[in-house]
């Protein structure tokens, strides 16, 4: 007897639909997989790339800001390289996940328009791939770390807490851009230009004290400042996030379930706007 497939419209805008995630469970992981051979793939050095990027970020905003700005690293008594690094880890997640889920369902339309799946799949293998790039930064404050003698306090307890976060946040934007990017191509470019700006408007290589005191409501709107400053602090000590940090994370939150909704919205019809 032929196996039957039975798709059943979703009830809520507002679901994720984990079960039949889970169902297609195979087809995320050979996506994943197939992710991360593509990005390495034809290169002269490989894998080596993934190390190459984050520690050139790293190096040109510790220059920039720690160098010729000259900028502090607060009450964190650490060299400014480990502080700009400490920075980079909840960045480094985010702008993985948005930069690859970005332009993700239109490379991926021809499998889009001939087969069912649940079209979550496609950011979210983007979203696994991403772990490597937040796992090379952990590496990196780990070394750095050690070559400077200083040991985490005691608020590394925190360091799950800001780094869900940061993986909320990255999932977040990277539903929303996959779905935005299928309606409106302009997303394609907007998206780049998004990250270029956001690292510079967000305190990875600078503390967020440093902004007056007038504009810190309107700096917290930004959802990654708060996750930055709270892995920073969760590492390498020093302030405590700011109350403002909690704003950070209510933005994450509502864009996260504003993406639930307007993916779901938008996976409809995709089939048919490709």
């Amino acid at each position: 007897m032929a196996h039957q497939l039975i798709i059943q419209p979703q009830k809520s805008r507002f679901s994720l639909n984990l079960r039949e995630v889970w169902q297609y469970r195979e087809l995320l992981w050979t996506l994943t997989y197939r992710d991360f051979r593509v990005k390495y793939a034809q290169t002269a050095i490989g894998f080596a790339w993934a190390f190459i990027n984050p520690i050139f970020s790293i190096l040109i905003l510790s220059f920039v800001f720690g160098t010729i700005a000259k900028v502090g690293t607060g009450d964190a008594n650490v060299p400014h390289i480990l502080y700009t690094t400490a920075g980079m880890c909840g960045w480094t997640y985010f702008s993985a996940v948005l930069g690859g889920a970005g332009n993700s369902i239109i490379g991926a339309q021809n499998m889009v328009k001939k087969i069912y799946f649940p079209r979550l799949v496609i950011p979210l293998s983007k979203a696994i791939t991403s772990f490597i790039d937040l796992a090379i930064v952990l590496l990196c404050i780990a070394l750095l770390m050690l070559f400077f003698q200083i040991l985490p306090t005691e608020n590394i307890l925190y360091l799950p807490f800001f780094l869900l976060m940061a993986i909320i946040a990255g999932l977040a934007g990277g539903i929303w851009m996959s779905a935005l990017t299928v309606r409106f191509r302009d997303f394609v470019h907007i998206t780049p230009l998004l990250l270029r700006v956001g690292m510079y408007a967000t305190p990875i290589a600078f503390p967020a004290s440093a902004v007056p005191e007038k504009y810190q409501l309107l700096f917290y709107l930004n959802p990654m400042a708060g996750v930055v400053e709270g892995v920073r602090w969760s590492i390498i000590g020093g302030t405590p996030p700011s109350p403002y940090a909690y704003i950070s994370f209510v933005v994450i939150c509502f864009i996260f379930i504003g993406g639930i909704y307007y993916f779901n919205s938008v996976q409809r019809k995709m089939a048919d706007i490709l």
